[in-house]
């Protein structure tokens, strides 16, 4: 089942850690009673058996549950370093009604956090726009992941800012600060960057130079921002990153918009490709399973 929330009812609730344990618990049942079961959803017991390898720690009490062959992980395979990024520039505040993108984002973030905390994964929070506002330190102890939950809190509640973003500055100085493999979530509408796409991908190619694994969940409201689906009558847009606005009717610039949308998010998906870096749409709409799954397939991957 979707795991979705009313994101304006998100900002007023304002408790995040407990709607993120909702939400993971929620999704977590789901995939017990899905194609998935089976899947540890501890984590920290088992992987698939990857064919060739020796069979000594297959656990065939799994195997005669689930005629599926799974080996046993031991803590010192399992540990997870992630570091989560979340761009918080002017247009993230988009639509204004609900900050949907930011509201997003954060809710996000926060059941990724809880389910590293499940996993005894250690689990860090930067928050960006022109420079790095926020940056803890990468732990996995209660005190700190409930620390983060506070910053989340803190985060979901502040005003629009009017900023704009230098996200490949700063991704190149993540990179120079993490000094041990890690899993870099990040989590953007990636608008900031669409005239200076090159300085961006030397950005995320420094993260994989280094070794690290990246995710990107490219964080948008699909029905406005790519379909400009928008009423035919008047409008006034307003660039929330530069306060600059233009008066017009959608139709007269759909198709080019469109066009123009469409190209740049197909570079994107292409790049990112090349880079072999996860580049997942999160379309605002469509509920946080779709961000669940995709870290989980994701950790299966990374030994």
């Amino acid at each position: 089942m979707k795991q979705t929330l009313n994101l304006g009812q998100v900002r007023s609730y304002g408790n995040v850690e407990f709607l993120a344990r909702q939400l993971v618990e929620g999704f977590i049942t789901g995939l017990h009673k899905s194609p998935f079961h089976g899947f540890s959803v501890e984590f920290a017991e088992h992987r698939l058996y990857n064919t060739g390898e020796t069979t000594r720690h297959i656990d065939w009490k799994v195997f005669g549950k689930t005629e599926k062959l799974f080996v046993k992980r031991y803590e010192e395979e399992t540990n997870l370093r992630c570091h989560l990024l979340i761009d918080t520039s002017s247009s993230m505040y988009y639509p204004e009604e609900n900050y949907g993108k930011m509201t997003f984002s954060v809710m996000a973030a926060a059941c990724l956090a809880y389910m590293l905390q499940r996993q005894k994964d250690a689990v860090s929070l930067t928050t960006f726009a022109d420079q790095i506002d926020v940056q803890t330190p990468i732990k996995s102890t209660p005190s700190h992941v409930h620390k983060l939950f506070t910053q989340l809190d803190q985060l979901m509640q502040q005003p629009r800012p009017l900023r704009r973003t230098a996200a490949a500055d700063v991704i190149h100085q993540v990179a120079e600060k993490i000094n041990k493999r890690s899993l870099v979530v990040i989590f953007s509408d990636m608008f900031d960057n669409s005239e200076n796409a090159d300085a961006l991908f030397s950005a995320l190619q420094h993260l994989r130079h280094n070794l690290h694994e990246v995710l990107i969940f490219h964080v948008t409201d699909k029905k406005t921002e790519e379909e400009f689906a928008f009423d035919e009558r008047p409008y006034e847009f307003i660039d929330l990153e530069t306060g600059e606005t233009v008066k017009l009717q959608p139709g007269q610039v759909r198709d080019t918009y469109q066009q123009a949308v469409k190209s740049y998010f197909q570079e994107l998906k292409m790049r990112c490709g090349q880079y072999k870096i996860d580049f997942v749409e999160a379309d605002i709409a469509q509920g946080f399973d779709q961000i669940l799954n995709s870290y989980l397939v994701k950790r299966t991957k990374m030994r």
